[in-house]
Protein backbone atom coordinates (compact mmCIF):
# COMPACT_ATOMS: atom_id res chain seq x y z
CA UNK A 1 0.00 0.00 0.00
CA UNK A 2 1.34 3.44 -1.14
CA UNK A 3 1.84 5.98 1.47
CA UNK A 4 0.82 4.04 4.40
CA UNK A 5 2.57 4.21 7.64
CA UNK A 6 1.84 2.84 10.82
CA UNK A 7 1.05 5.11 13.69
CA UNK A 8 4.12 5.72 16.07
CA UNK A 9 4.79 8.13 18.98
CA UNK A 10 7.71 10.40 20.15
CA UNK A 11 8.99 10.30 23.71
CA UNK A 12 7.25 13.66 24.38
CA UNK A 13 3.89 12.15 23.00
CA UNK A 14 3.98 8.85 24.91
CA UNK A 15 5.03 10.88 28.32
CA UNK A 16 1.71 13.12 27.63
CA UNK A 17 -0.61 10.13 26.73
CA UNK A 18 0.66 7.67 30.10
CA UNK A 19 1.91 10.32 32.45
CA UNK A 20 5.17 8.76 32.64
CA UNK A 21 8.03 11.09 32.08
CA UNK A 22 10.14 11.31 29.58
CA UNK A 23 13.03 10.18 32.34
CA UNK A 24 11.29 7.14 33.73
CA UNK A 25 10.72 6.11 29.66
CA UNK A 26 14.34 5.98 29.33
CA UNK A 27 15.24 4.29 32.22
CA UNK A 28 12.64 1.75 31.31
CA UNK A 29 14.50 0.88 28.30
CA UNK A 30 15.59 -2.62 28.10
CA UNK A 31 14.48 -3.50 31.31
CA UNK A 32 11.13 -3.01 31.59
CA UNK A 33 9.69 -1.44 28.22
CA UNK A 34 11.39 -2.93 24.82
CA UNK A 35 13.65 -0.45 23.02
CA UNK A 36 11.60 2.01 21.00
CA UNK A 37 12.57 2.13 17.40
CA UNK A 38 15.29 5.21 16.02
CA UNK A 39 14.43 7.45 13.46
CA UNK A 40 17.65 8.86 12.23
CA UNK A 41 17.70 12.27 11.04
CA UNK A 42 20.90 13.41 10.67
CA UNK A 43 23.44 12.55 13.35
CA UNK A 44 20.52 12.47 15.77
CA UNK A 45 18.27 9.48 16.79
CA UNK A 46 14.84 9.92 17.67
CA UNK A 47 12.94 7.38 19.90
CA UNK A 48 9.50 6.35 18.19
CA UNK A 49 6.87 4.11 20.28
CA UNK A 50 4.36 1.70 18.41
CA UNK A 51 0.56 1.48 19.74
CA UNK A 52 1.91 -1.77 21.28
CA UNK A 53 4.67 -0.18 23.22
CA UNK A 54 1.87 2.05 24.52
CA UNK A 55 -0.07 0.16 25.42
CA UNK A 56 2.19 -1.52 27.71
CA UNK A 57 3.47 1.90 29.06
CA UNK A 58 0.02 2.80 29.89
CA UNK A 59 -0.54 -0.46 31.98
CA UNK A 60 2.40 -0.04 33.88
CA UNK A 61 1.78 3.65 34.64
CA UNK A 62 -1.98 2.31 35.79
CA UNK A 63 -0.05 -0.18 37.88
CA UNK A 64 2.05 1.94 39.48
CA UNK A 65 -0.63 4.57 40.36
CA UNK A 66 -1.99 1.69 42.13
CA UNK A 67 1.21 0.84 44.45
CA UNK A 68 2.54 -1.65 42.66
CA UNK A 69 6.65 -1.72 42.47
CA UNK A 70 7.49 -1.47 38.51
CA UNK A 71 9.37 -4.18 38.54
CA UNK A 72 5.78 -5.84 39.45
CA UNK A 73 3.76 -3.32 37.55
CA UNK A 74 5.74 -4.45 34.22
CA UNK A 75 5.46 -7.70 34.80
CA UNK A 76 1.80 -7.83 35.11
CA UNK A 77 1.16 -5.39 32.30
CA UNK A 78 3.53 -7.45 30.19
CA UNK A 79 1.25 -10.58 31.26
CA UNK A 80 -2.24 -8.45 30.50
CA UNK A 81 -0.90 -7.20 26.82
CA UNK A 82 0.01 -10.72 26.32
CA UNK A 83 -3.43 -11.85 28.00
CA UNK A 84 -5.64 -9.58 25.77
CA UNK A 85 -3.86 -10.40 22.37
CA UNK A 86 -4.99 -13.82 23.05
CA UNK A 87 -8.48 -12.93 23.67
CA UNK A 88 -7.89 -11.15 20.51
CA UNK A 89 -7.19 -13.69 18.11
CA UNK A 90 -9.36 -16.06 18.92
Amino acid sequence: MVGYRIKDYSIGDVARMTGATQKQLRSWEGKYIPEPERLECGARAYRRYSQKDLDLIREIKRLLDEGFTLSVAAQKAREAIKTNFRKENR
